[in-house]
């Protein structure tokens, strides 16, 4: 090992998170200063467009009623989406695996995602009540296309040598998806789950504007009916906040899970430096 390596590397995880941190903190300040430029200018009163500071104030001063709503709605969101992950998963080793049910299933898909989801919400508080499910069943329907598409993408880009290679061993059907197609489309796979779970947040708010008593979804309609335009933006806030947390979750997890991956190759390349 070369002297000071380990200080080395130290430094350069320091610096890289300092990459990792600095730009987002800019842009946000920018984003904020903006906020007030706009008001200043154009001089909007405080029902059309608070300033950020009103904003933070709100949610501190509502904290306890915005942490139970978020409960609820975060439930929804994590519930669909696992859901996707479930369904969509063996729905995609399916597709691959089967020219017959590739397409069967493909074109259902696809029209699936042609009709907007707010459209179903009303049948599926019909058919399942105000409770839970259909919020869940919501963020499910959002979620599960973004992870199979991703999912078979990502097992039909496995190079052709290799899936040769195994079937030359005489590698069954399951061996054959467990060893060499899966490994491959993890890349992929990450991708689509970093896509549906913000999907599935939208897709819980959207289920609860359709009929709910409580969410934050539930909240931006009163908030929307009462023209409180300052519990509208801390809901919005905490949406946006939640999404980034859920996605930098899924980056993690991604991080831990494929650290062959070559995007997780060059920091680790870098680091040794």
């Amino acid at each position: 090992m070369k002297p000071h390596s380990g200080l080395r590397r130290l430094r350069w995880r320091w610096n890289d998170a300092l990459g990792h941190i600095i730009p987002p903190v800019l842009t946000l300040v920018f984003g904020v200063m903006v906020w007030y430029a706009l008001i200043w200018l154009f001089q909007f009163r405080e029902y059309i467009l608070p300033t950020p500071h009103v904003v933070l104030r709100t949610i501190y001063e509502k904290r306890q009623t915005l942490l139970a709503h978020s409960f609820h709605t975060l439930f929804e969101a994590v519930a669909g989406f696992l859901a996707a992950i479930a369904f969509g998963v063996p729905c995609a080793m399916a597709i691959v695996g089967s020219r017959a049910l590739d397409r069967s299933i493909t074109p259902i898909l696809v029209f699936s995602q042609t009709f907007p989801k707010a459209a179903i919400a009303p049948l599926l508080v019909i058919w399942f009540g105000f409770g839970y499910i259909p919020k869940i069943v919501v963020a499910f329907l959002v979620a599960y296309f973004p992870v199979v598409i991703a999912l078979v993408v990502g097992m039909r880009a496995a190079e052709n040598e290799l899936v040769e290679l195994v079937q030359s061993m005489k590698a069954s059907t399951l061996q054959m998806f467990f060893k060499v197609r899966m490994p491959c489309s993890l890349p992929f796979f990450f991708s689509g789950l970093k896509t549906a779970a913000a999907f599935a947040l939208v897709g819980a708010v959207v289920g609860e504007w359709v009929g709910a008593d409580k969410g934050l979804g539930f909240l931006l309609v009163i908030a929307n009916a009462d023209l409180n335009t300052r519990l509208t933006f801390a809901v919005l806030i905490l949406l946006m906040l939640y999404g980034f947390l859920w996605f930098s979750l899924v980056a993690l997890v991604e991080r831990m899970c494929i650290p062959w991956h070559v995007s997780v190759r060059k920091e680790e390349l870098g680091a040794t430096l």
